[in-house]
């Protein structure tokens, strides 16, 4: 059976603690938090969850917990991407050996690959893993972007899997779509993009609000699996706000404070990323309230 990438999976915030270590015990506190919020699977150590700041061993650490306490009930995403195809597949085979389900690897950063040269990178990788393999596309984070001719090459790769796309260009994720078969899962990373990408034909979502309203964020999922296109467009709407909120810090602080004021204590953001001033957390959790998770 081939694996297909399909609804809301949260990009995962990592608990911090003061010491500046994983918080195991929050981590898996925020794993139950999302299951019960109905995810269709979850994503450990992206973007969201401070990947460039961790360790081997902590991506490690953070992996098998969650695998643990999600006990096989949804299936688990690891983030393994890295700057060389080395560093890459050593981590994809670390995240294979303990079980991941998938792994979803981000383009290289820092360097500018071709795109001939990202085809090679990919291709080396998935070759090294009997994962699934899913694409990701940050082009504002990474300044590297995935042109639809080469995602659509690279579809061909039997155990390339999909693409999560946060470039937030719509007429980008469309051509995704477009040139690659029904097979392949078009996930937006854009959360503002969750209904548009469902209707051009995409799968689902990895998104970093629903650490925090997940179920707000597979409302609009499960409404348009059931065709009330009315309902999936009205979640949409309603969730703007909060990924709208991103701007009153600098990434990914938003969301970890977003969570303290739920009440699930993920700690700090790494450093240099300071916490929200007074006044914007006032903000943030006037819209947590607006979104009614507060």
């Amino acid at each position: 059976m081939v694996f297909k990438p399909k609804g809301v999976i949260p990009a995962m915030v990592t608990p911090i603690d003061e010491k500046g270590e994983v918080n195991e015990v929050v981590l898996r506190k925020l794993v139950d938090y999302l299951m019960e919020g109905g995810v269709h699977g979850l994503f450990p150590v992206g973007s969201q969850g401070e990947f460039y700041a961790l360790e081997k061993e902590e991506k490690k650490k953070i992996i098998e917990i969650v695998l643990d306490q999600a006990k096989g009930k949804i299936p688990i995403y690891a983030g393994t991407g890295a700057i060389t195809t080395k560093e890459t597949i050593a981590l994809t085979k670390m995240a294979e050996d303990i079980g991941a389900d998938a792994v979803s690897i981000i383009t290289p950063f820092f360097i500018s690959p071709s795109q001939d040269e990202l085809y090679d990178h990919y291709l080396s990788i998935a070759g090294s893993t009997r994962l699934p393999v899913l694409l990701y596309n940050n082009p504002g984070r990474t300044g590297v972007n995935f042109s639809a001719d080469l995602v659509a090459r690279l579809s061909k790769v039997d155990n390339i899997v999909g693409i999560k796309d946060s470039s937030g260009d719509i007429t980008l994720i469309a051509e995704y779509i477009r040139k690659t078969d029904d097979d392949f899962s078009v996930l937006a990373g854009r959360d503002t993009l969750i209904y548009g990408t469902l209707l051009y034909g995409g799968k689902g979502a990895i998104a970093a609000t629903a650490n925090v309203a997940p179920k707000l964020v597979s409302e609009i999922y499960e409404a348009y699996i059931r065709g009330d296109m009315n309902r999936a467009k009205q979640a949409q709407a309603k969730l703007a706000p909060l990924r709208s909120a991103f701007s009153l810090g600098s990434f990914p602080v938003v969301i970890k404070e977003a969570l303290k004021l739920i009440g699930i204590d993920v700690g700090e953001a790494k450093a240099p990323i300071s916490p929200l001033s007074k006044d914007k957390k006032e903000i943030l959790k006037n819209i947590l309230k607006e979104i009614n998770v507060l």
